[in-house]
């Protein structure tokens, strides 16, 4: 977007400083279709009336679709079930440090119970793996 040109000429400059700043303004002035693609100007082949009620129409439209939206919209219980928000009691400039905790208390968890798990031996002596399943023989 270009920057506005700020005209520095003094009130009482002469008439020709004026006349010629006031020219140089008119040079670096957007065109009319410029400006109302911009939505600035607005357009001139309808009447002005048509022109508001137009605006408020589609001020309505826009209003009452985004109410249908909001009328759709699930409410918090539903979004935390379906994990879009976080079940959390935080506020919310902790959230993320909630989180992270959270994530890094699970990946303890689950180092833990991998160091403890039991070796293959033992789960061939209790009977719950069969020597055909025994891990260690696709290794070999």
């Amino acid at each position: 977007m270009d920057t506005p040109v700020v005209d520095h000429t003094s009130l009482g400059a002469s008439p020709t400083e004026r006349r010629n700043s006031l020219e140089r303004h008119l040079q670096l002035r957007p065109e009319a279709k410029d400006l109302k693609d911009r939505h600035i100007l607005l357009d001139t082949s309808v009447a002005p009336s048509l022109q508001a009620a137009r605006q408020d129409l589609a001020r309505q439209r826009t209003t009452d679709a985004l109410k249908k939206q909001l009328e759709h919209r699930p409410d918090r219980e539903e979004l935390v079930e379906r994990n879009i928000l976080p079940d959390t009691t935080a506020a919310p400039a902790l959230q993320a440090h909630a989180r992270d905790l959270d994530r890094q208390m699970r990946a303890d968890r689950l180092d833990h119970k991998i160091q403890e798990r039991p070796m293959p031996e033992q789960l061939i002596e209790q009977g719950i793996l069969s020597q055909e399943e025994d891990p260690r023989r696709g290794a070999v």
